[in-house]
């Protein structure tokens, strides 16, 4: 994102932005809807009767 394009600008930037970790992107993402399930994770709501 930003912090990319200012290391692009001017690559004296690069080792204050590594210190702050601007360069490195999170690499969490959405876990997948499965089947038989509401979300990813959480079930339908289960009825005894």
């Amino acid at each position: 994102g930003i912090a990319k394009a200012l290391v692009l600008f001017n690559e004296e930037f690069r080792s204050e932005l590594r210190e702050i970790g601007s360069l490195t992107r999170d690499p969490r993402v959405k876990e997948r809807k499965k089947y038989g399930h509401k979300r990813a994770r959480r079930g339908f709501q289960f009825s005894k009767r």
